[in-house]
């Protein structure tokens, strides 16, 4: 939006006005070319893609679309951000999460740009034993520590409290959050937790630590059992409900049981959904505080994806989680906590968290991301996604509610039937390549020396699934590695390049990048029979096919070949199977690795 100054100066006056009119009718004449024939509306729909939860980003967006008023930064419904000032009084908590007893890294965490501590007790972490000694040397009244100990919570949060008292800690200066989250483990293990101890450790909070937190509406089992952002943000904002009625039903007011939520959600590379994601959450929790007469805005942790974390060419990943930061970021998060490049291979070393701590220091310190209050701000674009988003996920808390609340939709499955048709449907995405993974599912490096790391501490399990977008490729990849092992060498293609470069270039590359990412090695120079290679592959322009794809496939079964591929589609005498953009990879390669013999 342009705001003229008052001289009227217009940096755009030797333009003409365009019209949103003249835009379609130039889009128009791009997709006549390309054999539609659409006008107006229908020719802005054929260039719209299709999200989850039946959103829509149109190609372009005016003040036509502007959404429902954000109101202002720090005021409600708090789309704008939880404070007035937003991050820029020296950035988002950078906090770091540590699943390990590793000597003095908690504080090298906090010497070198982490601001507080994630700690992962008892299952999937390090005993509650040992939480003295991880935070040996730490200035508990300047780091804030948030625990996270499943069914060990209780004893946990017992423990750290001692520590203050050992250390000499004023009540007014103890800050975090105990992690709490009954429904949030049950969730993760199907095992239904008594809220009463919770229910205790918050009432104690609040009259005697205000600036300590008792529980956690964690929204990461959802999204990694493979849901959508509304259905991460419905089952959310049904936690949270749900806490609000059993902490009321214990004791508190509303306003003391409200002060003792945190919530975390994932960020993803998605950015611009993630930006939408933390936005809504606050408009949605606001609603939710001013039918409770509960006001406030919600405190808002966010997480770089484990969804999206690839175990192959994992260095990828700090791309990954450089843009899930930026858009934590820009969405609002008042906290955020930036995963490993390596978290999926096991215990990240020093050069990992290192590089962890640094993505959230030079996004504050170096591209001053903080110093502008919320940066999406007044994007058309940002506002009706936000705004769609909100409407899709109150509909999908609404119905959890409708059924009984969240422990019943847990109970009873159907959160997890949902979050299964959504992975479904995504997974097919993966598939067909629709939604590539780079150097996976796209550059795929057969080459690549594979990045060793310790095991870390097997996470709770027995409840939700935990899906990861590279697993139907890596399960395609260890079959490729155990065959290595056990011959000396990958299953091999032969790629049959006919014509000229120009012809053959970009079949041969597409092919070349979709069975590596089987594992299976495209081979380009001899002949088949010094190939090495059971299968082949037809690589080359349609106008060759139809002149030599008959006889070329002839001639490389009499060599021994027992499949044929053809890289395009058509019809061709001699031809198994065709592979082209938009084919389902995952059923080609492991179809094609059973042909090998490749177990």
């Amino acid at each position: 939006m342009t705001v003229l100054p008052d001289d009227g100066l217009s940096l755009a006056a030797e333009f003409p006005f365009a019209t949103h009119e003249q835009w379609q009718r130039l889009v128009e004449g791009v997709l006549r070319k390309s054999g539609k024939e659409v006008s107006g509306s229908a020719a802005e729909d054929a260039l719209s893609t299709t999200l989850e939860d039946g959103l829509r980003t149109r190609p372009l967006y005016t003040a036509r679309d502007d959404a429902p008023d954000p109101g202002l930064p720090g005021f409600a419904p708090y789309v704008r951000g939880s404070r007035p000032e937003g991050n820029t009084a020296g950035g988002w908590d950078v906090r770091q999460r540590h699943t390990a007893r590793t000597e003095h890294a908690a504080l090298a965490d906090l010497e070198n740009g982490g601001t507080s501590l994630w700690l992962v007790l008892g299952e999937g972490g390090f005993p509650v034993a040992e939480l003295g000694r991880a935070l040996e040397g730490v200035y508990l009244d300047l780091a804030p520590v948030v625990l996270d100990a499943g069914r060990d919570t209780e004893q946990a949060a017992e423990a750290l409290l001692r520590l203050y008292a050992d250390k000499g800690v004023a009540d007014t200066a103890v800050r975090g959050n105990l992690g709490g989250d009954p429904l949030g483990y049950e969730a993760r293990t199907g095992t239904a937790l008594d809220f009463a101890p919770y229910a205790a450790l918050a009432a104690r909070c609040a009259e005697r630590y205000p600036g300590l937190r008792a529980l956690t509406v964690d929204a990461l089992p959802y999204h990694e059992a493979g849901g959508s952002a509304a259905q991460e943000l419905g089952a959310s904002l049904a936690t949270g409900v749900a806490y609000l009625r059993d902490l009321t039903e214990a004791g508190l007011s509303i306003e003391q049981a409200a002060g003792q939520l945190e919530f975390r959600y994932a960020a993803t590379a998605d950015q611009f959904l993630t930006v939408a994601k933390l936005r809504a959450a606050r408009r949605l929790w606001a609603r939710v505080a001013e039918v409770c007469g509960a006001p406030g805005a919600q405190v808002q942790h966010a997480v770089t994806s484990p969804v999206m974390m690839s175990r192959r060419d994992p260095w990828v990943n700090m791309l990954r989680t450089t843009v899930a930061t930026l858009a934590a970021g820009v969405g609002g998060a008042d906290s955020v906590t930036v995963l490993p490049f390596d978290h999926a291979l096991g215990l990240p070393d020093a050069f990992a968290r290192r590089i962890a701590r640094n993505t959230s220091t030079i996004l504050i310190e170096e591209s001053h991301l903080a110093r502008v209050i919320d940066p999406a701000g007044g994007s058309w674009y940002v506002e009706r996604l936000t705004d769609e988003l909100a409407q899709a996920a109150w509909e999908f808390f609404r119905s959890i509610e409708r059924d009984g609340g969240q422990s019943a939709a847990l109970r009873s499955g159907r959160l997890r039937t949902d979050l299964a048709t959504t992975w479904a449907e995504r997974s097919k995405k993966l598939a067909r390549r629709r939604e590539p993974i780079t150097g996976v599912s796209e550059f795929p490096l057969l080459a690549e020396k594979p990045v060793e790391r310790e095991p870390a501490p097997e996470p709770p399990s027995g409840g939700l699934p935990r899906v990861r977008r590279d697993e139907a490729y890596e399960e395609l990849r260890a079959r490729s590695d155990a065959h290595l092992a056990a011959t000396g060498a990958r299953p091999r293609i032969f790629l049959a390049t006919l014509g000229s470069a120009a012809e053959y270039t970009a079949r041969a590359t597409f092919a070349a990048n979709l069975f590596q990412a089987g594992g299976i090695e495209p081979v380009t120079e001899g002949g088949f029979e010094a190939s090495g290679a059971t299968e082949a592959v037809l690589c080359s322009s349609d106008a060759r096919y139809a002149e030599q794809a008959e006889q070329t496939a002839e001639s490389l079964r009499a060599a021994g070949a027992r499949h044929v591929f053809l890289a395009g589609r058509g019809d061709h005498a001699g031809i198994d199977s065709y592979v082209f953009a938009g084919c389902d990879a995952i059923d080609v390669l492991s179809s094609t690795l059973d042909r090998m013999g490749v177990s």
